[in-house]
C-alpha cells in the first residue's frame, strides 16, 4: 500500500507537470514567456479557471472542448499529461528499485532524471510540430547534465560519458556534413551529445539504434499510406528521444539479450 502510494503521488505530479510542459511548449511557439501571465483558450483568448485546467480531467469533462468558444482541444494535451506521469512513474522505479532507498543521494539523482524528461518530453512534442530543436531548450539540459555529473563526480571519473557524449555528436555531425544538413541538422548533434551525457556507454549505442529502427518503421509506414514521400521531411528528435527512453528503463537488458545471441551462436 505504501509503495502505491508512492507511485501514485508521482504519477499525480506528473500529470500536473505535464499540464505545465503543454503551457511551455504553446509559449515557445508564440514565443511567449511563460513564467508570466494565466492560461487561456488559443482560440478565443479566454482565460481559463481552475476546472478546466484539471490535467486529463478537464478534457474528458469538456468532451475536447473549450468550455467558452466550443472549439476542439488539441489531443496533445491529454496526451502529454499521460506521457509526463507514466515517464515519472517509470524513472521512480527505475531509482528506487535498484536499492531500497530514498536518501538525499537518491533523490538528487531522481530530481535529476525528471527534469532532464521535462526537457526530452518538450524536445520530442517541439520538433514533431515545428521541425526543429531550439537552443533555448536544448543547450540548458546539457548545462544540467553536465552540472549533475560534475556535483556527483562521475563527469570525469566515467569517462564513458563524455565518450559516448561526444561519439555519439560526433557520428550525427559526419552524417550532416555528409548531407549538407538534408537528412538531419545541427539540433540532432546537440540532442546526440545531451542523450550520451544522460545515457554513457553502451547504453548509448541502443538509444541510437532503437531510435534509426523506430525512424525507418515509421517512415517506411507513412510512405506506404502515402503520407510522405522519400523526399519529405520528418523530424528525427522525436525518434532518439524513444530511443532514449527504451535505453534508459531497458538498455541493459537489451545488451544482456543481445550479448547472449552472439555467445548461443558460437
Amino acid at each position: 500500500m505504501i509503495n502505491f502510494f508512492f507511485y501514485l503521488i508521482i504519477f499525480l505530479f506528473g500529470l500536473v507537470v505535464g499540464s505545465f510542459l503543454n503551457c511551455v511548449i504553446y509559449r515557445l511557439e508564440e514565443k511567449k514567456s511563460f513564467l508570466t501571465g494565466r492560461s487561456f483558450c488559443p482560440y478565443c483568448k479566454h482565460k481559463l479557471s481552475w476546472q478546466d485546467l484539471i490535467p486529463v480531467f478537464s478534457f474528458l469533462l469538456l468532451k475536447g472542448k473549450c468550455r467558452y468558444c466550443k472549439k476542439p482541444i488539441s489531443w496533445q494535451y491529454p496526451l502529454v499529461e499521460l506521457a509526463t506521469g507514466l515517464l515519472f512513474v517509470l524513472i521512480f522505479n527505475l531509482l528506487t528499485s535498484e536499492v531500497n532507498r530514498l536518501l538525499v543521494i537518491g533523490a538528487w539523482d531522481l530530481f535529476f532524471y525528471l527534469v532532464i524528461a521535462c526537457f526530452l518530453i518538450i524536445i520530442f512534442v517541439y520538433d514533431l510540430k515545428r521541425y526543429i530543436i531550439l537552443d533555448k531548450v536544448i543547450y540548458p539540459a546539457i548545462v544540467i547534465a553536465l552540472i549533475y555529473h560534475l556535483l556527483r563526480f562521475d563527469l570525469l571519473g566515467r569517462s564513458n560519458l563524455l565518450f559516448a557524449a561526444i561519439g555519439a555528436a560526433a557520428f550525427f555531425l559526419l552524417i550532416v556534413l555528409i548531407s549538407r544538413e538534408k537528412w538531419m541538422g545541427m539540433g540532432d548533434v546537440k540532442l546526440a551529445f545531451l542523450m550520451g551525457l544522460i545515457l554513457g556507454w553502451p547504453n548509448i549505442l541502443v538509444a541510437l539504434f532503437s531510435g534509426f529502427f523506430l525512424g525507418a518503421i515509421i517512415g517506411a509506414g507513412l510512405i506506404i499510406s502515402k503520407r510522405k514521400t522519400l523526399k519529405s521531411q520528418v523530424p528525427f528528435a522525436p525518434f532518439l528521444i524513444a530511443g532514449t527512453f527504451i535505453a534508459l528503463f531497458l538498455g541493459q537488458n537489451i545488451i544482456n539479450w543481445y550479448l547472449s545471441l552472439i555467445i548461443f551462436n558460437f
